[in-house]
Protein backbone atom coordinates (compact mmCIF):
# COMPACT_ATOMS: atom_id res chain seq x y z
CA UNK A 1 0.00 0.00 0.00
CA UNK A 2 2.49 2.40 1.05
CA UNK A 3 5.11 1.88 -2.40
CA UNK A 4 1.83 2.05 -4.49
CA UNK A 5 0.44 5.79 -2.84
CA UNK A 6 4.28 7.03 -3.25
CA UNK A 7 3.65 6.05 -7.34
CA UNK A 8 0.63 7.88 -7.15
CA UNK A 9 1.99 10.71 -5.60
CA UNK A 10 5.05 10.85 -7.77
CA UNK A 11 2.45 11.15 -10.17
CA UNK A 12 0.42 13.69 -8.69
CA UNK A 13 3.53 15.99 -8.09
CA UNK A 14 4.37 15.66 -11.89
CA UNK A 15 0.59 16.64 -12.95
CA UNK A 16 0.41 19.47 -11.14
CA UNK A 17 3.31 20.97 -12.68
CA UNK A 18 1.89 20.18 -16.00
CA UNK A 19 -1.40 22.15 -14.93
CA UNK A 20 0.07 24.83 -13.93
CA UNK A 21 0.83 25.54 -17.77
CA UNK A 22 -2.43 26.50 -18.04
CA UNK A 23 -1.35 30.13 -16.74
CA UNK A 24 1.40 30.73 -19.39
CA UNK A 25 -1.63 30.21 -22.01
CA UNK A 26 -3.40 28.46 -24.71
CA UNK A 27 -0.17 27.66 -26.49
CA UNK A 28 2.13 26.93 -24.37
CA UNK A 29 -0.70 24.08 -22.58
CA UNK A 30 -1.45 22.46 -25.65
CA UNK A 31 2.16 21.88 -26.83
CA UNK A 32 2.57 20.62 -23.26
CA UNK A 33 -0.59 18.06 -23.95
CA UNK A 34 1.19 17.40 -27.71
CA UNK A 35 4.32 16.50 -25.64
CA UNK A 36 2.45 13.79 -23.34
CA UNK A 37 1.52 11.99 -26.84
CA UNK A 38 4.78 12.01 -28.59
CA UNK A 39 7.26 12.01 -25.33
CA UNK A 40 9.78 9.33 -25.57
CA UNK A 41 10.35 9.67 -29.17
CA UNK A 42 11.88 8.75 -31.67
CA UNK A 43 12.87 5.44 -29.21
CA UNK A 44 9.34 4.95 -28.49
CA UNK A 45 6.38 5.51 -30.83
CA UNK A 46 3.50 7.42 -30.67
CA UNK A 47 1.68 7.58 -27.66
CA UNK A 48 3.54 4.81 -26.29
CA UNK A 49 4.91 6.31 -22.99
CA UNK A 50 2.22 7.98 -22.01
CA UNK A 51 0.46 4.67 -22.49
CA UNK A 52 3.03 2.76 -20.23
CA UNK A 53 2.13 6.05 -17.56
CA UNK A 54 -1.09 5.00 -17.84
CA UNK A 55 -0.85 1.10 -17.10
CA UNK A 56 1.34 1.52 -14.33
CA UNK A 57 -0.44 4.61 -12.46
CA UNK A 58 -3.85 2.12 -13.22
CA UNK A 59 -1.68 -0.99 -11.66
CA UNK A 60 -0.96 1.58 -8.62
CA UNK A 61 -4.58 2.46 -8.13
CA UNK A 62 -5.68 -1.55 -8.34
CA UNK A 63 -2.92 -2.58 -5.75
CA UNK A 64 -3.77 0.72 -3.42
CA UNK A 65 -7.34 0.15 -3.35
CA UNK A 66 -6.52 -4.23 -2.87
CA UNK A 67 -4.60 -3.67 -0.15
CA UNK A 68 -6.88 -1.07 1.85
CA UNK A 69 -9.70 -3.43 1.84
CA UNK A 70 -7.07 -6.20 2.84
CA UNK A 71 -5.75 -4.14 5.83
CA UNK A 72 -9.15 -3.62 6.30
CA UNK A 73 -10.20 -7.09 6.74
CA UNK A 74 -7.38 -7.53 8.65
CA UNK A 75 -8.14 -5.18 10.77
CA UNK A 76 -11.80 -6.53 11.30
CA UNK A 77 -10.26 -9.98 11.83
CA UNK A 78 -8.18 -9.32 14.37
CA UNK A 79 -10.48 -7.23 16.74
CA UNK A 80 -14.08 -8.12 15.90
CA UNK A 81 -15.03 -6.32 19.22
CA UNK A 82 -14.97 -2.74 19.71
CA UNK A 83 -12.41 -1.00 22.26
CA UNK A 84 -13.37 -0.86 25.55
CA UNK A 85 -11.56 2.09 26.49
CA UNK A 86 -11.44 4.36 23.41
CA UNK A 87 -7.62 5.65 22.24
CA UNK A 88 -7.53 9.04 21.43
CA UNK A 89 -9.27 10.81 18.55
CA UNK A 90 -7.15 10.25 15.58
CA UNK A 91 -6.59 13.31 13.25
CA UNK A 92 -9.32 14.40 10.41
CA UNK A 93 -7.34 12.77 7.58
CA UNK A 94 -6.72 9.83 9.15
CA UNK A 95 -10.29 9.05 9.93
CA UNK A 96 -11.82 10.24 6.66
CA UNK A 97 -8.89 7.95 4.58
CA UNK A 98 -11.39 5.43 3.37
CA UNK A 99 -14.23 7.86 2.17
CA UNK A 100 -11.05 9.95 0.55
CA UNK A 101 -10.49 6.90 -0.87
CA UNK A 102 -13.86 6.36 -2.50
CA UNK A 103 -14.24 9.50 -3.56
CA UNK A 104 -11.23 9.90 -5.31
CA UNK A 105 -11.88 6.53 -7.04
CA UNK A 106 -14.94 8.22 -8.40
CA UNK A 107 -13.46 11.15 -9.24
CA UNK A 108 -11.12 9.57 -11.78
CA UNK A 109 -13.53 8.10 -13.55
CA UNK A 110 -15.51 10.93 -14.61
CA UNK A 111 -11.99 13.03 -14.81
CA UNK A 112 -10.98 10.24 -17.39
CA UNK A 113 -14.92 10.38 -18.98
CA UNK A 114 -14.47 14.66 -19.21
CA UNK A 115 -11.05 15.32 -20.06
CA UNK A 116 -9.80 12.14 -21.52
CA UNK A 117 -12.20 10.90 -23.46
CA UNK A 118 -14.68 13.64 -23.75
CA UNK A 119 -17.38 11.67 -22.99
CA UNK A 120 -19.43 13.84 -20.33
CA UNK A 121 -17.63 16.91 -21.57
CA UNK A 122 -19.89 20.02 -21.07
CA UNK A 123 -18.46 21.59 -23.90
CA UNK A 124 -17.52 20.24 -28.18
CA UNK A 125 -14.36 18.51 -26.54
CA UNK A 126 -11.40 18.54 -29.34
CA UNK A 127 -9.00 16.22 -29.19
CA UNK A 128 -5.51 17.74 -28.73
CA UNK A 129 -6.88 21.08 -27.29
CA UNK A 130 -6.53 20.66 -23.49
CA UNK A 131 -6.72 24.28 -23.51
CA UNK A 132 -10.07 24.49 -24.37
CA UNK A 133 -11.15 21.36 -23.01
CA UNK A 134 -10.28 22.75 -19.43
CA UNK A 135 -11.99 25.87 -19.65
CA UNK A 136 -15.14 24.11 -20.89
CA UNK A 137 -15.28 21.98 -17.97
CA UNK A 138 -14.62 24.87 -15.21
CA UNK A 139 -17.53 27.30 -16.84
CA UNK A 140 -19.57 24.54 -15.55
CA UNK A 141 -20.68 24.97 -11.90
CA UNK A 142 -20.76 21.06 -11.14
CA UNK A 143 -17.28 20.59 -12.85
CA UNK A 144 -15.66 23.06 -10.51
CA UNK A 145 -17.75 21.45 -7.12
CA UNK A 146 -16.48 17.75 -8.20
CA UNK A 147 -12.93 18.68 -9.00
CA UNK A 148 -12.42 21.04 -5.59
CA UNK A 149 -14.17 18.29 -3.69
CA UNK A 150 -11.86 15.69 -5.27
CA UNK A 151 -8.77 18.08 -4.54
CA UNK A 152 -9.78 18.61 -0.82
CA UNK A 153 -9.76 15.18 -0.42
CA UNK A 154 -6.65 14.43 -2.09
CA UNK A 155 -5.02 16.83 0.28
CA UNK A 156 -6.48 14.77 3.12
CA UNK A 157 -5.31 11.66 1.51
CA UNK A 158 -1.42 12.77 0.69
CA UNK A 159 -1.24 14.65 4.13
CA UNK A 160 -2.00 11.42 6.50
CA UNK A 161 -0.51 8.96 3.32
CA UNK A 162 2.57 10.51 3.12
CA UNK A 163 3.39 10.01 6.83
CA UNK A 164 2.00 6.07 7.17
CA UNK A 165 4.05 5.48 4.09
CA UNK A 166 7.35 6.64 5.84
CA UNK A 167 6.48 4.73 9.33
CA UNK A 168 5.78 1.59 6.53
CA UNK A 169 9.41 1.35 4.81
CA UNK A 170 10.82 2.53 7.52
CA UNK A 171 12.03 6.09 7.16
CA UNK A 172 10.25 7.42 10.40
CA UNK A 173 11.18 7.77 13.58
CA UNK A 174 10.82 9.54 16.77
CA UNK A 175 13.78 11.81 15.92
CA UNK A 176 11.79 12.34 11.95
CA UNK A 177 8.64 12.34 13.15
CA UNK A 178 8.74 16.52 13.29
CA UNK A 179 10.04 16.55 9.90
CA UNK A 180 8.13 13.84 7.84
CA UNK A 181 4.76 15.50 9.14
CA UNK A 182 5.66 18.84 8.04
CA UNK A 183 6.57 17.50 4.83
CA UNK A 184 3.45 15.68 4.29
CA UNK A 185 1.48 18.39 5.35
CA UNK A 186 3.67 21.04 3.33
CA UNK A 187 3.12 18.53 -0.02
CA UNK A 188 -0.43 18.04 1.02
CA UNK A 189 -1.02 21.68 1.18
CA UNK A 190 1.13 22.56 -2.09
CA UNK A 191 -0.63 19.91 -4.44
CA UNK A 192 -3.89 21.02 -3.37
CA UNK A 193 -3.06 24.65 -3.91
CA UNK A 194 -2.11 23.90 -7.03
CA UNK A 195 -4.63 21.79 -8.70
CA UNK A 196 -7.69 24.21 -6.83
CA UNK A 197 -6.03 27.04 -8.95
CA UNK A 198 -6.77 26.33 -12.00
CA UNK A 199 -10.88 26.13 -11.80
CA UNK A 200 -10.50 29.20 -9.91
CA UNK A 201 -8.48 30.64 -12.69
CA UNK A 202 -11.05 30.20 -14.44
CA UNK A 203 -13.93 31.00 -12.44
CA UNK A 204 -12.41 34.10 -12.00
CA UNK A 205 -11.52 35.04 -15.43
CA UNK A 206 -7.64 35.00 -15.24
CA UNK A 207 -7.68 31.72 -17.71
CA UNK A 208 -10.24 32.28 -20.56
Amino acid sequence: MAVSGLIMLGYLVAHVAGNLKVFFGPEEFNAYGHWLRVMGAPVLHHHWALWIVRIVLLAAVAAHAVSAYQLSRRDVKARPTAYVHRRRRASYATRTMRWGGIILALFIVWHVLDLTTGTVHPGGFEEGKPYQNVVDTFSTWYGNVIYIVAMLAVGLHVRHGFWSAAQTLGVGNARRERLLRALANTLALVLTAGFVSVPVAVMTGVVS
